[in-house]
């Protein structure tokens, strides 16, 4: 899949910065369904904000496709797809929908500390000075550091999703903050901030017509 990357403050991803960030994520060993979800998500996300919500759906739709045939059952950006297809059943009036998928991505998202136990993670090559330094004498306490600031990013985006389920605002603020914690390096902290930064977070406060209906089975309408 081609596609550019936009949000409302930076222009479109270059062809030629699309190459490179391709080639680094295979030579990290991401697939390119991994970079491809990442891309929809980001993309969905920016609509939503622009409030284009046929575009959003459209995004949001073909990322949970990926994420449904691509990704592992216990890997939580299936959890961020689900929610992000409830959001756009709340913004089309689908209130029991939304709710059941709010529901599922909180089932899977509770298995994310489990997940942040086992995540790989890259050395940063392009860190401060202070964090090379703790990464040549201190591995694996700069690793540890590392997981602990992940948790802390799955607890927020746990209570982002309960709020949610319920219909009312997210309490931490996540794609909004996406741009600034995204990771240079493809492991798999990328993969989790993007899980837990790219969930949809008010679509409720939105006042554009939802898109069109969706199917009810459980895999990606």
């Amino acid at each position: 899949m081609n596609f550019t990357t936009t949000t409302m403050s930076a222009p479109p991803t270059s062809a030629s910065d699309r190459r490179t960030q391709r080639a680094m994520a295979r030579k990290a060993g991401w697939h390119l369904a991994d970079l491809t979800w990442e891309g929809l998500q980001e993309a969905g996300n920016a609509h939503l904000l622009a409030d284009d919500h046929r575009a959003a759906a459209a995004c949001f739709r073909r990322a949970a496709w990926l994420a449904y045939f691509c990704i592992a059952r216990d890997d939580p950006r299936r959890a961020t797809s689900l929610a992000n297809q409830a959001a756009m059943d709340r913004l089309a009036g689908r209130e029991k929908r939304a709710r059941r998928r709010y529901a599922e991505a909180r089932r899977i998202w509770a298995g994310t500390v489990p997940w942040i136990t086992g995540m790989t993670i890259a050395r940063r090559a392009r860190s401060s000075l202070f964090h090379l330094r703790m990464e040549a004498r201190h591995w694996d306490t700069y690793q540890e550091n590392m997981r602990t600031r992940m948790a802390r990013f799955a607890t927020e985006t746990g209570e982002a999703l309960a709020a949610l389920e319920q219909g009312s605002p997210s309490p931490h603020r996540l794609y909004g903050r996406w741009r600034g914690e995204k990771p240079a390096v493809f492991d798999d902290t990328r993969k989790l901030l993007a899980a837990a930064l790219l969930v949809a977070g008010d679509p409720a406060r939105s006042n554009s017509k939802g898109s069109g209906e969706t199917k009810t089975h459980r895999r990606p309408s």
